[in-house]
């Protein structure tokens, strides 16, 4: 397959400077240049530049095959199975992710879903990496030899008109994996950028092919979705599309369904009371974010489910004491259970969300009092306070009454997200009693989309 000439943005026609860029990033450039290969900064760190944002990560691809990267770089490891991958480590905790050219997907040669490549073959040109990529303002390369931008997909002016387009054939694409409507609308949000109308209308055809898609990964997109700082904007246009029903039919009597006649459009006409309540948790999510305290699975989950609980139970307007707070925590429980299997969550998850829904009416029967005259605050009941699940149903009290109020972010514990722990070699006894190095294996389980049968 032939592939268009790229165009090439010089230097002084675009904003990207070298003094924005990650410093290990830019020495992995380098180096792979020094070693006589070609080295780019790819997709979202080349977007977020251009759109006068800090990227979250510096992902870097070159024609290094893996097993080259691993000679260069010795303080690095391969990962993943399929299309691999090679990190490398540098002080502090900091990963440089570091993929060598793949060519488009086995899945999307010659319109074929059973043949596939040899393994040798799944590595391509810089232009068949940009065109197997999902979307035209991830395809972007920044070149270090000359800091100029390398556009075969024509991403540079998606961005300057608003747009996000995916790559191809929009209904090809989003068949061949679903998911790909997800980061359409996560971009689309978090970037204030519109659906550019072909991939818009595919994604109303297609919203039912999301059933498709492994359990885990709807979860871990969904997470990413709700986390990215956009919840707000993302969820207008998850139920503007269909989406956000797809994703948690249990919603479908809740809230208004998009009206058929307005399709086109990727705004929410009907706006109910539990859909504006939906708006101003998700807000309270997003300034959470941009304070730099992204609230833990538990809440974030148990945010999103509060209009379902309120329509299913009336939970913020029931007055409820101990005894039938204790049942209604049982039937809480039960119906979260039903509700939550597609999205494979882990029990303890499940658990802390139910615990979080259940204690909302007694903290809003039993909210702080006044204090007496001139010892100043407020002040909750005793029996309440004593119980273990205070502090977090606090939080989460606190965050529901920023919602709809006005009132405080809480900024004490147990909202942030907690640093991923550092592995550590594990050290265990053998037989015959000396010590051993645990090794974590350099290769991980990892590999493209897999769609359920």
């Amino acid at each position: 397959m032939s592939y268009p000439e790229p165009r090439v943005i010089p230097r002084s026609d675009h904003p990207i400077s070298r003094a924005n860029i990650d410093r290990e990033a830019l020495k992995v450039m380098h180096r792979l240049r020094d070693e006589g290969f070609c080295a780019y900064l790819v997709g979202g760190g080349v977007r977020d530049l251009l759109l006068g944002k800090t990227p979250k990560d510096f992902d870097i691809s070159t024609d290094a095959k893996p097993g080259e990267l691993r000679k260069i770089f010795r303080n690095s490891r391969i990962i993943g199975r399929r299309f691999r991958l090679v990190q490398v480590f540098f002080h502090g905790g900091k990963i440089v992710e570091v993929s060598t050219f793949r060519c488009r997907s086995e899945f999307e040669i010659n319109g074929s879903e059973i043949e596939t490549l040899a393994s040798d073959n799944t590595f391509g040109s810089p232009a068949e990496d940009a065109f197997r990529r999902d979307l035209t303002i991830n395809a972007l390369f920044y070149e270090i030899a000359d800091f100029s931008i390398i556009d075969y997909t024509g991403g540079v002016e998606d961005l300057r008109r608003g747009l996000v387009r995916l790559i191809g054939d929009p209904d090809r694409r989003l068949i061949r994996d679903p998911v790909r409507m997800l980061r359409a609308i996560r971009h689309a949000a978090r970037a204030a950028l519109i659906i550019e109308e072909q991939t818009w209308r595919a994604i109303l055809r297609h919203v039912d092919k999301l059933s498709l898609c492994p359990d885990s990964r709807l979860r871990d997109e969904l997470t990413k979705d709700l986390q990215a700082g956009a919840s707000r904007a993302w969820v207008e246009l998850a139920l503007a599309s269909g989406i956000f029903f797809q994703l948690f039919p249990f919603y479908r009597s809740v809230l208004p369904a998009p009206d058929p006649k307005v399709l086109d459009r990727q705004t929410v006409e009907q706006v109910s009371p539990l859909t504006d309540l939906l708006f101003q948790l998700l807000t309270v999510v997003d300034r959470l974010v941009a304070m730099g305290k992204t609230p833990t699975e538990d809440i974030l989950l148990a945010l999103l489910l509060l209009p379902w609980a309120e329509a299913r139970f009336g939970l913020l307007h029931g007055k409820p004491d101990r005894a039938e707070a204790y049942r209604f925590s049982r039937q809480l429980r039960e119906n979260l259970e039903e509700i939550l299997v597609p999205f494979n969550i882990k029990r303890h998850i499940k658990e802390l969300m139910a615990t979080l829904l259940a204690n909302l009416p007694l903290l809003l029967t039993h909210g702080a009092q006044p204090v007496a005259e001139g010892k100043g605050g407020r002040q909750w009941p005793r029996w309440l306070t004593s119980k273990g699940y205070f502090p977090r149903c606090q939080v989460f009290y606190e965050l529901y009454l920023a919602a709809v109020s006005g009132t405080e972010l809480p900024v004490g514990t147990g909202i942030g997200v907690a640093a991923p722990p550092v592995v550590k070699p594990k050290k265990s006894r053998s037989r015959s009693g000396s010590r051993r190095v645990g090794r974590a294996p350099a290769i991980a389980n990892g590999g493209i989309f897999g769609l359920k049968k």
